[in-house]
């Protein structure tokens, strides 16, 4: 049996951005990629912690340094600039092997999006 478990989770980020005129996707500071263990076009979850909503989208690698977070395309609808969110990864595994995996979870501050 397989199960989808948690993979990655960047914990608490402010929205420095929501591009209505791109095809779609989150942008997000390469910075915060690696330290999250998730890479450009991986399958993402959003929550907005501060409207509710919940959409899925795919990472876009971000200029490494800046703090980005940007919500593009239809997303961009789904945010404001200054939302704080929450970006989930799931990886699919076997049971067993679900039993003992630990995802990786960073807590950036939500003032800089930088990691502390």
């Amino acid at each position: 049996m397989f199960i989808e478990v948690v993979k990655s989770k960047i914990h608490r980020v402010t929205v420095t951005d929501a591009n209505l005129n791109y095809i779609g996707s989150i942008t997000v500071d390469e910075d915060l990629l690696d330290a999250a263990n998730l890479i450009p076009n991986e399958k993402v979850s959003i929550v907005d912690n501060n409207n509710g909503e919940r959409f899925e989208t795919y990472i876009i690698k971000g200029e490494r340094g800046s703090g980005t977070v940007c919500l593009n395309g239809a997303a961009a609808r789904k945010v404001q600039t200054g939302d704080v969110i929450i970006i989930i990864s799931y990886a699919t595994m076997d049971f067993e092997e679900a039993k003992t995996f630990k995802p990786t979870i960073i807590f950036p501050d939500t003032a800089t999006n930088k990691l502390v």
